[in-house]
């Protein structure tokens, strides 16, 4: 009895780890999220349970215990269970609290790592993270903090930091959290980025200010790079190139490129 937690990346069936394609096709039962791509759950051997245990940020969700609840009586139907997760099991998904669920249970873990869009979402918008002379560092935080947390988000130690921002989850809380980082002394012209659906063919790139976000709509699912790397991408996001990486049949758009 093994559930293993699998990061299905960012977005893009191509990213998906080798060991991770290896084990949805092997799977006895796959308990998924609500955006994983049609293309990876392709990849679901026929004869396997499916259970959809999406999280909708606009509406009904599956609470995380309900979720651990499931993944225990998985763990003791079937042999191998795979979790299949967006982007990568530790990194925001809340795949520590079922590890240690499942552990308590007596049931057996494995980590699959996957591509983090917080890496991947500025890569393919042509963004490195860190840049020498520009970025010697990055931090990721997310936009969505749990009420009840007992390690709130410090916003004034992330506006003195002086690395690259990287926020994941954030789309709904984007004025505010831009508010957080002005009212912390942060330039009001910091350049930002805005990576949505990211690494998909339907990825659209915005470029704009610090003192902007948040003004008009942030679409989820999104990435938002504040920094000085933002401002300034090594390769353009409509180079043939990087949109060949996307796909050959559609093109990301980019809005207000900051070299134009």
């Amino acid at each position: 009895m093994t559930v293993h937690l699998v990061g299905a990346g960012p977005g893009a069936a191509d990213l998906l780890t080798l060991r991770a394609a290896r084990l949805l096709g092997e799977a006895d039962i796959v308990v998924h999220d609500r955006l994983i791509g049609a293309e990876i759950l392709d990849l679901i051997a026929p004869w396997a349970e499916r259970i959809d245990v999406g999280k909708n940020p606009n509406g009904k969700s599956v609470r995380q215990t309900e979720i651990n609840r499931v993944l225990i009586d998985a763990g003791r139907r079937a042999d191998c269970v795979v979790r299949l997760k967006g982007g990568d099991p530790f990194v925001f998904g809340r795949g520590g609290e079922e590890a240690l669920d499942l552990q308590a249970a007596g049931i057996e873990v494995e980590i699959v790592p996957g591509v983090t869009s917080a890496i991947a979402g500025p890569a393919m918008a042509g963004i490195p993270v860190t840049h020498r002379g520009r970025a010697s560092g990055f931090t990721v935080l997310t936009g969505m903090q749990d009420p009840a947390s007992e390690t709130a988000i410090d916003w004034e130690a992330a506006a003195r930091l002086g690395t690259t921002l990287v926020i994941l989850m954030g789309a709904r809380r984007s004025r505010d959290l831009a508010e957080r980082l002005l009212d912390a002394g942060m330039d009001h012209d910091t350049p930002v980025a805005i990576i949505t659906e990211a690494t998909t063919p339907t990825q659209r790139v915005r470029h704009l200010a610090l003192a902007a976000l948040g003004v008009d709509r942030v679409d989820n699912p999104s990435v938002i790079v504040i920094g000085a790397v933002a401002g300034d991408p090594v390769l353009d996001p409509q180079d043939p190139t990087l949109l060949g990486l996307l796909t050959d049949r559609s093109h990301p758009s980019l809005i207000g490129d900051p070299r134009a």
